[in-house]
């Protein structure tokens, strides 16, 4: 199978896709855009009901929901760029290592090879024939060590790519809840509308991030739309306080 078949099969057969590879971010950085614009459109309505006298313009709302979505957006997008940058800087500096001791220390880390092999339900000759393939090629056996000793995956070679994922996901679901504040103009029918809108749209997210965990498709969307629904709860009761 040549390499252009051997993609073919795993995007027809297995899913694969840009869109697959980056799911992660795409799910939890969607659900945290939600959750932290929608706590922002909670806590003003709370401090607007229930009989208070305060009067909260939508553009504030919408200024202070626009500000945190980008602001927060822009956090976590860096911060998944700095930790992945620092989880392949380790895996590189263990990759070398690792590399030299195949190089200076052949037999012992050949010995470990075929521990680990039968550890992993591999006769020994088995394990041994195994071994001494991974001999002739020193980089790959480098990486199956990374991977079944020191447990250490081969990270994402481009850190910037899943950060700016996680940010446009962010962003772009985040600013769901804020719709029905530039389309809208009645204040309680924004509030339903918004928590409509976010609801479904952490319903798919939660659907979605069943696929990751490959948990049942229901717990996981109840999970999501009850914590979201905890945490607008929350920013909801915080506003009250300040009517």
């Amino acid at each position: 199978m040549d390499r252009e078949a051997l993609q073919n099969h795993l995007k027809m057969e297995h899913g694969k896709s840009p869109l697959t590879d980056n799911l992660k971010e795409i799910v939890y950085g969607g659900i945290d855009g939600i959750i932290t614009t929608f706590a922002v459109v909670a806590g003003f309505t709370g401090a607007m009901t229930m009989g208070s006298n305060m009067a909260i313009p939508t553009t504030v709302v919408l200024l202070f929901g626009l500000a945190n979505l980008f602001a927060d957006g822009f956090s976590m997008g860096v911060s998944d760029f700095l930790s992945s940058r620092a989880e392949k800087k380790l895996f590189e500096k263990d990759h070398a290592k690792e590399s030299y001791e195949i190089r200076t220390n052949e037999q012992y880390e050949y010995d470990e090879s075929v521990d680990i092999l039968m550890d992993h339900g591999f006769g020994e000759d088995d394990a041994r024939q195994l071994a001494d393939i991974y001999k002739k090629n020193p980089k790959f056996w480098a990486d199956f060590m990374m991977r079944y000793e020191l447990q250490q995956p081969r990270p994402d070679e481009k850190p910037s790519r899943g950060a700016l994922i996680t940010f446009l996901s962010f962003v772009t679901f985040g600013l769901i809840p804020l719709l029905p504040y530039i389309f809208g103009s009645n204040a309680f029918n924004q509030f339903v509308s918004a928590c409509f809108a976010g609801a479904v749209a952490l319903a798919i997210l939660g659907f979605f991030r069943a696929r990751i965990t490959q948990e049942k498709a229901y717990i996981s969307i109840l999970e999501i739309v009850g914590l979201g629904s905890v945490a607008g709860g929350i920013a909801y009761f915080v506003g009250t306080l300040f009517q």
